[in-house]
């Protein structure tokens, strides 16, 4: 017998391709080029914070599109409160700027390394993000993606960036 849960699962896989697609192609014909950010936050204990999406595989570094009119640190405050509740309290450094050619040769993001934050408390799981916690860097979940993988490995283990996300 086939749980919901599978089902659902199976659904999502079959769906997901074209969601990104639709999402690629709305952004192309509103703008020139996407550009997002995207955050990597540590505990005190070292730990990272990672979000699972409702529409795409994989743990990924909390972040998101900027939207027109809106500052890079502007999109990354606002990424950060609605995934994971995560309120800045200085001004984050940036790391680098990607070029993102998985969906689109239009895309880029920039990702910056949050030093001071408060999570006044656990996000709460909604229709974008089934899931969220910190993970310790050498034991992240098994389906988290490459690109954060590579990520940790330039932030925390010296790795030169990539001019590739």
């Amino acid at each position: 017998m086939i749980s919901l849960r599978s089902l659902a699962r199976g659904a999502r896989s079959a769906v997901e391709p074209a969601v990104r697609r639709g999402f690629h192609l709305y952004w192309r014909m509103s703008r020139g080029l996407t550009l997002g950010v995207r955050a990597l936050v540590r505990d005190e204990a070292g730990r990272i914070f990672l979000v699972k999406h409702t529409y795409v595989r994989g743990w990924h570094l909390p972040g998101g599109g900027v939207e027109p009119g809106e500052t890079l640190l502007d999109a990354l405050a606002r990424e950060l409160k609605e995934e994971g509740n995560i309120d800045l309290l200085e001004p984050p450094a940036l790391h680098a700027v990607y070029f993102n050619t998985a969906v689109s040769r239009r895309d880029h993001v920039a990702l910056f390394v949050v030093g001071a934050y408060r999570q006044p408390a656990p996000p709460v799981p909604d229709h974008e993000i089934m899931a969220h916690g910190f993970f310790a860097p050498d034991a992240l979940p098994e389906d988290t993606v490459a690109s954060v993988r590579a990520r940790v490995a330039e932030v925390l283990m010296g790795a030169p960036p990539s001019p590739r996300w």
